[in-house]
């Protein structure tokens, strides 16, 4: 019998994905549950990623026209009942606050006193609120576009949670515009679900695909709702990011209206789209292996981490010397729009436990250097998109002058693999017998990993998008930007319908 191969995270990806998952977030140190029911501690090494994230969409932001600001967390429930479909589609999700302070009973035991005169809501998404301000903001047709982005937590009461992926409380970001008309405001829906593919692609190295969520996937009181959707390891889909086109919903509802450059005074058309701590999550389950977290260059913390391997006493200070020179060398490169980010590990533990800590967290490039490394002036390098024990010797200034290249190669290899994962997996459907088995385990008391993205024709029928929904626990992902012009009969009904794909998801 053939030996199996140890991994550093148990169980694997195969055996038990759910508790790899978790075990790679708490292996690569990346967050940790909270003594808040429900809520998580992001720790340095996953938040130095959110920050990473922040930064790149932020810049993104401000060059397509947009500015910070920030809106307060609680929001009167009097806001929420205004926009019918908004409030039902979140009622079941708010945490409210219907106390204004602490008192001592009896027994010295702290009691909520002081009710407010209305509850406030903590803030699941700030539409409402975000309205009311701009309803005073926006007079004219001059005021417009209003384009305005936050970046905030929110809060949505979960009873299942996972980190990053589902928690009580998440950060976020959340953009909320104001348009004179129709076009424009789409204009912008659109052009945000573009930023938002694009970072995922070239900066998360994580394909997506874009389209429109059916009116049963529809943001509550939208008019639209266009999504990235991308193909987890687990062959599940994974909602990334969500752009909305709101119509005059929100307008009508906050009172949103501009004076026209014709003096006519009309409601304004607005958009909202956001993304969240939910991206780190999408990222662990895109590249990460059975020896933890895997992280494209452009997003990791650092890129590189020096080891240095001093096994006689004679020669040790001259390795820390040669590690802290190739340290001050590495760090005056340039990688994408800054310099390249280095960590130096000195700490007095075995130089396998160091290299397999940073195995676990995902950095992409370990440097080891000993003393024969040292007089042959060379680098002994472990990449992280390759096997553990593949490591090659590389002369010290040929390494540090590449450094560049050699991250842009990875990040590239890392994005094509993703892409070829995703072809693998999707599938053209043209029969409800073929639907059927694509989504049905063959092991359904321990189900295996198993379906994809099902490429296939749709009418898109609410009541047999739900009917399918409870079946088999399959859902409409999007329908696809690319194919949005295609009609095809739907596997179903064999009505014309439109293609679609179809997944199981988070």
């Amino acid at each position: 019998m053939a030996k199996q191969a140890q991994t550093a995270i148990t169980p694997t990806r195969n055996e038990d994905y759910p508790e790899w998952y978790q075990q790679v977030v708490k292996a690569a140190d990346l967050a940790e549950t909270s003594p808040v029911r429900g809520c998580m501690v992001i720790k340095p090494w996953g938040y130095a990623i959110w920050e990473n994230i922040q930064r790149d969409l932020d810049r993104r932001f401000k060059e397509t026209g947009h500015k910070n600001a920030y809106f307060p967390l609680f929001i009167p429930m009097s806001f929420l009942q205004k926009e019918a479909d908004h409030v039902e589609g979140f009622a079941k999700e708010c945490a409210v606050v219907t106390h204004s302070r602490l008192e001592a009973d009896e027994d010295g035991k702290l009691q909520p006193a002081g009710p407010l005169e209305e509850p406030l809501i903590v803030r699941p998404t700030s539409e409402t609120i975000i309205g009311e301000l701009f309803s005073k903001w926006v007079q004219s047709y001059r005021d417009l576009p209003l384009l305005i982005n936050q970046w905030a937590n929110v809060v949505r009461w979960e009873m299942r949670t996972r980190l990053f992926l589902r928690t009580a409380e998440f950060l976020w970001q959340e953009g909320h515009t104001v348009h004179a008309t129709s076009e424009e405001a789409m204009a912008e829906t659109r052009q945000m679900l573009e930023v938002y593919a694009d970072f995922a692609e070239n900066y998360m190295a994580m394909p997506v695909i874009t389209g429109e969520k059916t009116e049963a996937e529809r943001f509550p009181g939208a008019d639209a709702t266009f999504a990235i959707e991308a193909m987890m390891q687990d062959r599940k889909a994974l909602q990334a990011g969500t752009s909305h086109f709101l119509g005059q919903n929100f307008a009508k509802s906050s009172n949103i209206k501009y004076l026209s450059a014709e003096g006519k005074e009309e409601f304004a058309w607005t958009t909202s789209w956001g993304v969240s701590t939910r991206l780190v999550g999408g990222l662990i389950m895109t590249h990460s292996d059975d020896d933890g977290l895997v992280l494209p260059p452009r997003i990791a913390p650092s890129h590189v981490v020096i080891i240095p391997v001093t096994p006689k006493e004679a020669t040790r200070q001259q390795v820390l010397d040669y590690c802290l020179e190739l340290k001050e060398q590495l760090q005056a490169q340039y990688y994408m729009d800054g310099r390249v980010r280095v960590e130096y590990d000195d700490r007095d533990i075995r130089g396998g436990e160091k290299a397999w800590g940073w195995i676990k967290k995902g950095i992409p490039l370990r440097v080891e250097v000993g003393p024969r490394d040292m007089e042959a002036g060379n680098v002994f390098v472990g990449r992280r998109d390759r096997a553990p024990k593949d490591k090659q010797s590389i002369p010290r200034e040929q390494f540090v002058a590449g450094i560049g290249d050699l991250l842009d190669e990875m990040q590239a290899g890392m994005l094509a693999k993703a892409k070829a994962f995703r072809k693998e997996h999707t599938r053209e459907i043209t029969t409800e017998a073929d639907f059927i088995d694509f989504f049905t385990p063959k092991n359904s008391e321990q189900p295996e990993i198993h379906g994809g993205f099902a490429s296939m024709g749709f009418c898109c029928d609410s009541a047999l998008e739900d009917k399918i929904a409870k079946q088999y626990k399959v859902t409409v992902r999007c329908i696809p930007n690319a194919t949005v012009d295609e009609v095809v009969p739907c596997v179903f009904t064999g009505k014309p319908g439109k293609r679609v794909i179809f997944a199981k998801s988070y």
